[in-house]
C-alpha cells in the first residue's frame, strides 16, 4: 500500500458571482445510468442489499462498458477545465530532472538505476571500474505503452546470472525472466504466475521463490490465500520446482517468503496469515538432513533475521518490544529463551540494516530519522550526523563493502545519495538533484502537536511557501494513511513542489494505526479502534482551519489504498469538512474486502464481517459503500482507481462512486477516473502519472473555484 503526494494550488482572494455560477453550471452532471440488482447478504441476522455487486464481476462485458460510460463522463468534465494542460506541461518541466539511485557492486560490475527526466520507466547501467557506462535493462521498451515495469532484480552470488520480474499492466502477478548477467542473454523459459514474492539465490545453482495457485476465474480478483515457498534449479522446467514451504491444508499462510542469508548457510523462511505477525523457521543449507527450525512458532510478533555471522543470528523483533529490537542467538538453539538483548529497545522505534561489517540503528524520533552506527559486538561507535531534519534510508550492503550510500529527503528537499566512509564516518554528496525552477530555499516544513479526539497528542507537518497569509484562503490538501504498521516520514515529490510554488498548503498527519510510535501507535488504530484514525484526521483538517491555514471552501483531503478508505470514511462522517474528496485506489467495501484477492490477509487491521456480530456491526458502521446516504451533499469527488489494481480491487471504487452518484444531493460532482492497463500505482509509467495529477489537480482547483493559476515560475 502506497502514499500519494499531491498538488494544490492558492485560490484568486475574490470570485465574482459570474464566475461562481459559471462553475456550478459545469459541475451540475448527468451520469451513466449503474443498474440495481436484489443481492442481500445475510450477517448474524442482518440482511445488507448490495445493489451494485455486478461491478465485481470483472471479466463481464457489462462492467466493462460501464467502465467505459463513466470515462467518458470524467474526461469530458476534465477537458473543459481551462488550465489542464498548463497543469500537465508545469509538472513535465519541473519533472525532467536525471533522477539517479544508489550504486551496487555485483560480480565485476557496479549497477545503478537512472531516468534521464521523463522516462516512463527507470533504466538499469552497469560498468566496470571506470569505464562508461552501459545500459544493462531497459524496462522502456518492454511493451510499446511503457505499462510493462521492471518489478525486482536479483543477481547469483558470482553475480554472472541475474534474475529480473516483470509486472503487466500494473498487476502484482510476475514473471520472472533469467539471463547471463554477462552477455545478457536469456537462459532459459520464463517462469509465471509468480506474486508476491523476491528472488532470493542459493549459490549459483538456482532460487527460491513465492507465488499462489492460478485462482479459478479472475486473476485479478479471485481470492488467493495458500502462498508457497519454491525452489527453481537452474537448467529445469518450473513444473519441476521443489516445493519448500507451505501448501498444507492444516495451516494456510497467505504471505510465505524466504531468503538466503549472505554467507550462502542458511535459508530464513517466514510465514504470516495477515500483514502483521509472523512465524519464523531457518534451515541450515549445510545440513543434509534437510531439518527446518523454529525460531518463532507464533503470530504474536514480526520477527526477521537481520544478519549472521556463521552460526550466530542476529534477529530484529518486536516480541516483548513494541518499538522493536535486535536479539543474538544461535542458529544450533534459536528459540526465543535463548536470545540475548543485542540493540535494546528505545523509546524510539528502531528501522536497523547492516553494511561493511556493521549496524546502522534507524531510529524515528516523531516520524523524522537519528541514525546510530555499531560494530558487530554491539558497541555504538558513532551517530551519523544527518545534513538536515527529514528522512534518511540506506546504510545497506554487502558485509566487504569498502563504501555505503543513503539517501536523505524531506519534504522541501530533492532526494540527495551521499557517499559514506564507515570506518571514519564521514559522508560525501554523491548524486544531488537539479531541478531547474525549483528553489528549496522558498519553502518551510514545521511540525505541529495537535489533539485528537479523545485527548491524543498526534504530530503533523505542514508545508508551504515562506511568508504565507494565515486568512483561511489557502488550498489545502491534508494527506494521511494510517494503518498497517507503516509510517508516513518526510519526503520530497515534483508534484508538492509544484503545488508549494502555487503557495499552497501540505499538510501529513502522522495518524494512529501507522508505525511512526511502534506497535502500541499501529494497534491504536485496527479493527475496533479503527475509528480512531478517522478522528485523528478529522481533528488535523480541524486544527488547520481553526488556525487559519484554510477553511473547509478550501480543503481537499487525499489518501490512497488504506488511506482511500480514511478519506472515504471522513467524508461520509463529515461531508461538511472538505470541499474537495480524492480517493484513490481505496478499501471501500469493509463487508467484503476480504473475499477479494489475498484481502483476506488485512484482517489485523481490519477485522472482517464474518467473524463475529459486534465486528460485523463496527464495520458497517463506517465502511464508506454502506454510508453513503439520500440527500446529503458530498464534497466534490474524485475516485481514482486502475482497472489491473488485484490488491485492492477497482470494484470497491466502482460501487462507491456508483453510490454516490445514485444519492449525491446539489451540483457537487462525483467522478471515478478509472485508468486503463494500470494497477495499485507501483511501476505505473511516468507519462501516466504526469496526466493523473494534471487531472486530479486541476478537478480540485476547478472546484474550489479557481479560475487561472500563478504563472510566475522562476525558470
Amino acid at each position: 500500500m502506497k502514499k500519494y503526494p499531491f498538488l494544490i494550488l492558492i485560490a484568486l482572494l475574490i470570485m465574482s458571482c459570474k464566475t461562481e455560477k459559471k462553475v456550478e453550471e459545469q459541475t451540475a452532471l448527468s451520469y451513466p445510468e449503474t443498474k440495481k440488482v436484489d443481492t442481500v447478504t445475510n450477517y448474524f441476522g442482518t440482511d445488507v442489499k448490495d445493489p451494485f455487486r455486478w461491478l465485481e464481476d470483472d471479466m463481464s462485458d457489462e462492467t466493462g462498458q460501464w467502465v467505459e460510460a463513466q470515462n467518458k463522463v470524467t474526461f469530458d468534465y476534465l477537458d473543459k477545465i481551462p488550465y489542464r494542460e498548463e497543469l500537465k506541461k508545469r509538472l513535465e518541466k519541473l519533472w525532467n530532472y536525471e533522477k539517479v539511485g544508489s550504486p551496487f557492486k555485483e560480480g565485476d560490475y557496479t549497477y545503478f538505476y537512472k531516468n534521464d527526466g521523463l522516462q516512463n520507466q527507470y533504466v538499469v547501467y552497469r560498468q566496470k571500474d571506470d569505464s562508461e557506462p552501459e545500459v544493462f535493462l531497459d524496462p522502456n521498451t518492454f511493451s510499446e505503452d511503457g505499462t510493462t515495469s521492471l518489478a525486482g532484480l536479483s543477481f547469483s552470488k558470482n553475480g554472472k546470472l541475474a534474475a529480473y520480474s516483470i509486472s503487466e499492466g500494473g498487476s502484482d502477478w510476475r514473471k520472472v525472466i533469467l539471463i547471463d548477467a554477462i552477455t545478457k542473454d536469456i537462459k532459459e523459459d520464463t517462469l509465471i504466475d509468480v506474486k508476491f514474492s523476491g528472488v532470493s539465490w542459493k549459490g549459483n545453482e538456482g532460487f527460491y521463490y513465492s507465488s499462489y495457485d492460478k485462482p479459478k476465474g479472475s486473476e485479478l480478483s479471485a481470492k488467493t490465500d495458500q502462498h508457497k515457498l519454491f525452489y527453481h534449479k537452474l537448467g529445469t522446467s518450473q513444473k519441476e520446482d521443489a516445493l519448500i514451504f507451505g501448501g498444507t491444508a492444516a495451516e494456510k499462510n497467505r504471505y510465505v517468503g524466504g531468503s538466503v542469508t549472505e554467507d550462502d548457510r542458511y535459508l530464513i523462511i517466514s510465514a504470516s496469515t495477515s500483514t502483521s505477525g509472523n512465524k519464523l523457521f531457518i534451515k541450515d543449507l549445510q545440513d543434509k538432513t534437510n531439518t527446518l527450525k523454529t525460531v518463532v512458532d507464533n503470530y504474536d510478533s514480526d520477527t526477521y533475521v537481520v544478519e549472521n555471522v556463521g552460526s550466530k543470528l542476529y534477529i530484529v523483533t518486536n516480541r516483548n518490544a513494541p518499538n522493536q529490537k535486535i536479539v543474538t542467538v544461535d542458529a544450533a538453539n534459536p528459540s526465543p529463551e535463548n536470545w540475548k538483548d543485542f540493540i535494546p529497545e528505545t523509546e524510539n522505534v528502531l528501522s536497523p540494516s547492516t553494511g561493511s561489517g556493521y549496524f546502522y540503528a534507524n531510529y524515528m524520533v516523531d516520524a523524522v530519522s537519528k541514525v546510530l552506527q555499531y560494530d558487530m559486538d554491539g558497541k555504538l561507535i558513532r551517530e551519523v550526523k544527518l545534513p538536515g531534519v527529514g528522512s534518511a534510508g540506506g546504510f545497506g550492503g554487502k558485509k566487504e563493502a569498502k563504501e555505503l550510500y543513503f539517501s536523505f529527503t524531506n519534504y522541501i528537499t530533492p532526494g540527495t545519495i551521499y557517499k559514506l566512509d564507515p570506518k571514519s564516518g564521514a559522508y560525501e554528496v554523491y548524486k544531488k538533484p537539479e531541478i531547474i525552477g525549483y528553489d528549496s530555499s522558498n519553502f518551510e516544513s514545521k511540525q505541529v502537536f495537535y489533539t485528537s479526539k479523545d485527548g491524543t497528542k498526534v504530530p503533523m507537518i505542514i508545508t508551504h511557501k515562506k511568508g504565507l497569509k494565515l486568512d483561511g484562503k489557502n488550498p489545502t490538501i491534508l494527506y494521511g494513511y494510517g494503518g498497517f504498521n507503516i509510517s508516513l516520514t518526510p519526503s520530497f515529490s515534483i508534484a508538492n513542489a509544484v503545488w508549494l510554488e502555487q503557495g499552497g498548503v501540505y499538510a501529513v498527519p502522522n495518524l494512529r494505526g501507522g508505525g511512526e510510535y511502534g506497535k502500541a501507535w499501529h494497534d491504536a488504530g485496527t479493527q475496533q479502534k479503527k475509528q480512531n484514525v478517522f478522528d485523528d484526521f478529522i481533528a488535523a483538517a480541524e486544527y488547520l482551519i481553526a488556525q487559519k491555514y484554510t477553511s473547509s471552501d478550501y480543503l481537499a483531503i487525499r489518501g490512497g489504498s488504506n488511506g482511500g478508505l480514511l478519506v472515504g470514511a471522513t467524508m461520509t462522517q463529515r461531508p461538511d469538512l472538505m470541499k474537495v474528496a480524492l480517493p484513490a485506489v481505496g478499501v471501500l467495501d469493509m463487508l467484503r474486502y476480504h473475499t477479494f484477492t489475498a484481502g483476506a490477509g488485512w484482517a489485523y487491521d481490519y477485522g472482517t464481517a464474518d467473524q463475529s456480530k459486534e465486528m460485523f456491526e463496527y464495520l458497517k458502521g463506517y465502511s464508506p459503500v454502506h454510508n453513503v446516504k439520500e440527500g446529503v451533499q458530498y464534497p466534490a469527488t474524485l475516485v481514482t482507481t486502475g482497472d489491473h489494481d488485484d490488491r485492492v480491487v477497482p470494484a470497491h471504487s466502482f460501487k462507491f462512486a456508483a453510490e454516490l452518484q445514485d444519492k449525491q444531493s446539489g451540483n457537487n460532482p462525483t467522478l471515478i477516473r478509472i485508468e486503463t492497463n494500470a494497477g495499485h500505482g507501483a511501476g505505473t509509467p511516468v507519462a501516466k502519472t504526469i496526466e493523473q495529477y494534471a487531472d486530479i489537480f486541476g478537478f480540485t482547483l476547478y472546484n474550489m473555484g479557481i479560475t487561472e493559476l500563478k504563472t510566475d515560475f522562476k525558470d
